[in-house]
């Protein structure tokens, strides 16, 4: 970790435009959080629902691609990068911190609102709150490493993480097994499954093979992101 990158990347992240972004996703969950509440209709199954739809089907895979790309992609497309990799700082504590930063902001604007709108909706009933908030977390941690790789990798790294997200998650895996089986949505939800009872929780992939999914995910992003910094020329941002 190095604390000054750390503080400019907060900073830079934490910019009104990009601060905007990243509250308008958690302020509507527990907006319909408190309105289902509210109104009354806020059953398990609909809390559930809800809370996997929106919170981890939704809001964290976008909320991942805007932290996990914005704490590095800017800086390689302006060239701002060179600057930094001119410094006698290994570039896997450059890559460290800045995933490092992502998953804090991740934790902030996704994990916390999540843990939040689940006791809005079920308090404690059957641990759904806490069981999706777990499911947040590591979800979180892979996807941020992976947009984080992405953003080192490509400077299309926004559009191929929206691609995996809508396309990938979203649309084949509503209909295709095989899709649904590799997804970090699918794997959160494996851990999500094995922390509730309720029965509107249900999970495609058994826990052990999530888990390690997950985990290789994770730090195969790093070592990618890692990787690809190294290669990257201190004359230039090509």
């Amino acid at each position: 970790m190095n604390a000054t990158i750390a503080s400019i990347t907060f900073r830079a992240m934490l910019g009104r435009r990009r601060a905007l972004l990243l509250l308008v996703l958690p302020f509507l969950l527990l907006a319909l959080a408190i309105g289902l509440r509210a109104a009354d209709v806020a059953d398990l199954d609909v809390s559930a629902g809800v809370l996997q739809r929106f919170g981890l089907a939704t809001l964290l895979p976008l909320l991942a691609l805007i932290a996990g790309t914005g704490v590095i992609g800017p800086e390689i497309d302006d060239g701002q990068i060179m600057y930094v990799l001119t410094k006698p700082i290994p570039r896997r504590v450059i890559v460290l911190t800045k995933l490092a930063v992502a998953i804090v902001l991740v934790v902030a604007f996704g994990v916390v609102p999540t843990l939040l709108a689940g006791l809005v909706l079920t308090g404690t009933t059957a641990q759904v709150a806490a069981a999706f908030t777990a499911g947040v977390l590591v979800g979180g941690i892979a996807y941020t490493s992976l947009f984080v790789a992405l953003a080192v990798l490509s400077r299309n790294a926004v559009t191929i993480g929206l691609l995996y997200a809508l396309v990938w998650e979203a649309l084949l895996g509503s209909v295709a097994p095989g899709a649904r089986s590799a997804s970090v949505q699918q794997w959160a939800m494996s851990v999500t499954d094995a922390l509730t009872d309720a029965s509107a929780v249900t999970s495609t992939v058994r826990l052990p093979v999530a888990l390690a999914l997950l985990a290789a995910v994770a730090v195969a992003g790093c070592v990618l992101a890692v990787a690809r910094l190294r290669t990257l020329p201190v004359a230039g941002a090509e």
